[in-house]
C-alpha cells in the first residue's frame, strides 16, 4: 500500500457505481436518529470546528481519506454489495450519526438491520483524468456535519475492478483504510465462493470513546497527568511546536495545499537503513525521527527538535482491526546538536519516546483545551506546526495482498498554514506524503529539505552516520553491524498482524477541519 494524492491514481476508465447509505427503516428515511451516546475528544473537536467553519467561512475547508483496490476478473456485484453491507455493519462508526443540539456531541449507529445500501449508476467514465475527477469530487462532496460520512463505489471493466471509498475524518483515521480495503477484499472473496467471511473480531470505536471520557472526565488543569506537557510546553514557549523553517505564510491566513508524494529509499536501502538503526540501538522509525531533526538543523532550524507525533491507540486487542479514529497526538523533544552521530541522537530519541509513552493517555485535545485555551476556538492550528507521521504499511491486515491489489491510500485537505509529513513504509521502499500552504516560499522549502532529507538517508543507509563519507585510513565509519542484526526487521515481520508499537506513527494536518490522527509505532 502506498498513500498518494487521488490526482496520482493510476485507473484504467470503466462503467462507475455507487452505493449509497441508507437507513428506511428509521423515523426519516436515509437519517438515523441519534439517541444519545458521547463522541469522542477528537470527534467533538473536529465536528465543532466544521460546524464553526460552516457557519462563519465564505470559503468551504474540506478534508478527506479515502481508499481504492483492484478485484481482478469479471465483478460479482452481488458478492460486492454484500461485502459492502458486511464491511458497515462490522464498523458503527460508519453508520453512525453525530448530532450537538447542546451539550456534548452525540454519536450513535444505525441498527444493523436499518442500513442498507441503494445502487446508482453513475455512468461510463471514458479516461483516468475524468475518473480520478469525478473521485475527487465525490469525496469532497461529503460534509462531517451531514450523514452518512462514508461513500463507496466501483469502476468496472470487464476483466477488472477498481473498489473506492472514502470517509470523513470524524470515522477514522490512519489505519482504518488497510484494513477496509482487507475486509472488503476478504469478505467479496468468501461471498463469491458462497463463504460466510471470516475476520479476525472488531472492537467498537464507540466503545474506545466512551472508555476515554471515563478515563478523562474530572481531569482538568491541575491535574498531574498534564505534567509532560507542561514542561514541554515550557521549555518550547508555546502548547504548539512551531515548523522551523520559513514557508512564507502569513498569520492568521490559510492557504490552498500542494499534496505531493515522493520516494526516498528502495526497498533494499530501507532495509540497510533499518539494519543501521538496529545496530546503533534503535528503530527505524527513530532513525527517520533522528534524520529529520538534524535536516531541519542543517537547513536553519535549531539544534533541539520539537515536534507532535499521532500515536496509534489501538493495542494488541480487538481495536487492531477497528475504524475508528484511535489516534492521540504527542509532543516530542530531544537534541540533534551540531557533534552528534547517529547513535548518541537515537540515545536521545529513544530516550524521548519512552518519556512520550509515558504519558500518552492524556488526550491531545484535553490538553489543548486545558493548558491552551487561547487556542481552543481557532478553526486551525495557530501557525505552520511541526508535525511527523510514520506508518508501515508491510504490518497493517491484508499487507501481503496489497501489492496484488494495488492498494492505495488518499488523503487531502483543502487548506493549511504550513506542512504535514506523512513518511510510510510498503514493499517497495521508503516515501513520503507531504500537504502544505501553497506559496513560493513553502514550495522551495520543501524541496530543499526534501533533497536533503533523501540525502541524509542514502547516507546513513550507507554508512550508519551523518558524517560525510571520507576516503581513505580515516574514513567515516557506522556503528558495527553485527551478524544478528543484519537482515534483521526492528519495526517487525512483513505482513505481521496490527501495528501497535513505535513502528509506524500516523495522523492528520492542522487542518481547519480537524485535530491531528495517528501509538508510536501505529496508526
Amino acid at each position: 500500500m502506498i498513500q498518494a494524492p487521488i490526482d496520482e491514481l493510476d485507473v484504467a476508465p470503466g462503467h462507475v457505481l455507487e452505493w449509497r447509505l441508507r437507513a428506511p427503516g428509521t423515523d426519516e428515511p436515509g437519517i438515523p436518529r441519534a439517541r444519545g451516546a458521547i463522541a469522542s475528544y477528537n470527534q467533538e473537536k473536529h465536528y465543532a470546528v466544521a460546524k464553526e467553519a460552516a457557519a462563519g467561512s465564505a470559503e468551504r475547508f474540506g478534508s478527506y481519506v479515502a481508499g481504492t483496490f483492484e478485484i481482478d476478473g469479471a465483478l460479482d456485484r452481488p458478492a460486492l454489495e454484500s461485502a459492502l453491507l458486511h464491511l458497515v455493519r462490522r464498523h458503527e462508526v460508519l453508520r453512525s450519526e453525530f448530532e450537538q443540539l447542546a451539550g456534548d456531541l452525540t454519536c450513535d449507529p444505525v441498527e444493523c438491520d436499518d442500513i442498507a445500501l441503494e445502487l446508482v449508476d453513475v455512468g461510463r467514465v471514458d479516461t483516468p483524468d475524468a475518473l480520478r475527477s469525478y473521485l475527487h469530487g465525490l469525496f469532497t462532496a461529503m460534509d462531517t456535519l451531514a450523514w452518512p460520512l462514508f461513500v463507496v463505489g466501483a469502476v468496472v471493466r470487464q476483466e477488472s475492478t477498481t473498489v473506492f471509498f472514502g470517509y470523513d475524518h470524524l470515522v477514522c483515521d490512519g489505519l482504518s483504510t488497510p484494513i477496509a480495503i482487507n475486509d472488503i477484499a476478504t469478505a467479496y472473496a468468501a461471498y463469491r465462493e458462497g463463504r460466510r467471511p471470516v475476520l479476525p473480531e472488531a472492537g467498537s470505536y464507540l466503545a474506545f470513546s466512551r472508555e476515554e471520557r471515563a478515563r478523562n472526565r474530572a481531569m482538568d488543569a491541575t491535574d498531574s497527568r498534564l505534567d509532560y506537557w507542561k514542561g514541554f510546553m515550557a521549555r518550547n514557549g508555546d502548547f504548539f511546536p512551531r515548523f522551523p523553517l520559513d514557508l512564507g505564510v502569513e498569520q492568521g491566513r490559510m492557504y490552498p495545499t500542494v499534496n505531493e508524494l515522493d520516494k526516498l529509499l528502495t526497498a533494499e536501502q530501507t532495509d540497510a537503513l533499518e539494519t543501521r538503526c538496529r545496530a546503533a540501538g534503535g528503530r527505524l522509525f527513530m532513525g527517520l525521527l533522528a534524520a529529520m531533526g538534524v535536516c531541519l538543523r542543517q537547513e536553519g532550524g535549531p539544534g533541539v527538535y520539537r515536534g507532535i507525533m499521532p500515536i496509534s491507540e489501538r493495542g494488541r486487542g480487538s481495536y487492531g482491526n477497528a475504524i475508528g479514529w484511535f489516534v492521540n497526538t504527542m509532543p516530542i523533544e530531544f537534541s540533534v546538536e551540531e557533534g552528534l552521530d547517529l547513535p548518541e541522537i537515537l540515545v536521545n530519541v529513544r530516550n524521548a519516546m519512552a518519556a512520550l509513552m509515558a504519558h500518552v493517555d492524556v488526550p491531545f485535545v484535553r490538553a489543548w483545551h486545558l493548558l491552551a485555551p487561547e487556542y481552543a476556538t481557532l478553526l486551525s492550528w495557530p501557525f505552520a506546526v511541526n508535525f511527523f507521521s510514520y506508518l508501515d504499511f508491510r504490518r497493517t491486515p491484508g499487507a501481503g495482498n496489497h501489492l496484488a491489489w494495488k492498494a492505495r491510500k488518499h488523503i487531502w485537505a483543502s487548506h493549511s498554514n504550513g506542512i504535514c509529513y506523512w513518511f510510510h513504509r510498503n514493499d517497495t521502499g521508503l516515501y513520503v506524503c507531504s500537504v502544505y500552504a501553497d506559496t513560493p516560499q513553502a514550495r522551495r522549502t520543501k524541496a530543499a529539505l526534501g533533497r536533503r532529507m533523501e540525502q541524509t538517508l542514502t547516507t546513513l543507509a550507507e554508512s550508519g552516520s551523518f558524517r560525510p563519507a571520507r576516503t581513505g585510513d580515516g574514513a567515516a565509519r557506522g556503528p558495527e553491524i553485527p551478524a544478528q542484526a543484519r537482515g534483521a526487521a526492528a519495526d517487525g515481520p512483513r505482513g505481521a498482524g496490527p501495528v501497535t508499537g513505535p513502528a509506524a506513527v500516523s495522523g492528520w494536518p492542522g487542518r481547519p477541519a480537524g485535530v491531528s490522527s495517528g501509538r508510536a509505532g501505529a496508526s
